[in-house]
């Protein structure tokens, strides 16, 4: 490793919360030997997912961890990924609701003879959770990775405020607390994925995810560092706008928005609020 990426690690390992430092592009060409890379993304900004691509031919990782593919799809894959239309269609990818598949493609190349793994539990999955916690769907582990206990209430009120505010201040405040256990299940689906990665290749593992799932103070690094903290994590966010504050990862990275996106609030506005 260059000098940088080994004072980068060592402050990841010995630091524990390290503040965000900000990178650009080329960074991603010599990033610090770790276990497991988090690189967080904005779903439909193809710039972003062209980062990721470039990280992934920097890593080499034995195991790619996506949020966007459940065990089925994962069965379902075929075994040659130079066909990005055969990949999507086997996998139902825009049919579940993704952006083009033409942007996560180069992913998939980027490392060729990396383990796909799943980091979906599926929809009916999620929807339970709504009704019954976290902990109560997803198993026998649910205490190792944090499900079992209650947040506390300045953290569960932040983040019920956070889900508030990214879905426009639109949803009743009695579904609030659903949406954070569904929000906490995803999380812990993405590190439950990313030991079992680990521990059946032997890494490094990428997991490819939303920047919100990516977070350390409460996504899915923070679960799979209590599940075993002897596991080297890197969060890397991609971001759309300048942050007020240090964002909650180890590095971030700028990049323009998607200027054809519209008003994310306007089908709520539609629908009557």
């Amino acid at each position: 490793m260059r000098l940088h990426a080994i004072s980068l690690l060592l402050a990841l390992h010995f630091a524990g919360a390290v503040e965000a430092r900000e990178i650009g592009p080329e960074a991603l060409d010599r990033l610090p030997e770790v276990d497991v890379f988090f690189l967080g993304e904005i779903h439909d900004n193809p710039a972003q997912h062209r980062n990721q691509a470039r990280a992934v031919r920097s890593i080499a990782p034995a195991a790619l961890v996506f949020e966007m593919l459940g065990d089925a799809q994962v069965a379902a894959m075929p075994d040659d990924r130079s066909n990005a239309r055969a990949i999507a269609e086997a996998t139902e990818w825009e049919a579940r609701g993704w952006p083009d598949f033409a942007m996560y493609h180069p992913i998939f190349t980027a490392a060729p003879e990396a383990r796909i793994y799943a980091g979906d539990l599926g929809i009916d999955a999620v929807r339970q959770s709504l009704r019954t916690g976290a902990a109560a769907v997803f198993g026998a582990d649910a205490d190792r990775f944090g499900l079992t206990e209650p947040l506390p209430e300045a953290q569960q009120a932040a983040r019920e405020a956070d889900l508030q505010a990214a879905h426009c201040d639109a949803l009743p405040p009695e579904a609030l607390p659903g949406m954070v256990e569904a929000q906490r299940l995803r999380d812990a689906a993405l590190a439950r994925a990313a030991l079992l990665a680990l521990t059946e290749t032997g890494g490094p593992v990428v997991v490819i995810t939303g920047v919100e799932h990516a977070r350390t103070d409460i996504g899915a690094p923070s679960l799979l560092r209590r599940a075993d903290p002897g596991v080297t994590v890197l969060s890397i966010a991609q971001i759309e706008s300048i942050p007020t504050g240090r964002p909650p990862h180890h590095l971030w990275l700028f990049t323009e928005g998607v200027p054809t996106r519209g008003d994310p609030c306007a089908i709520f506005e539609t629908q009557g609020g």
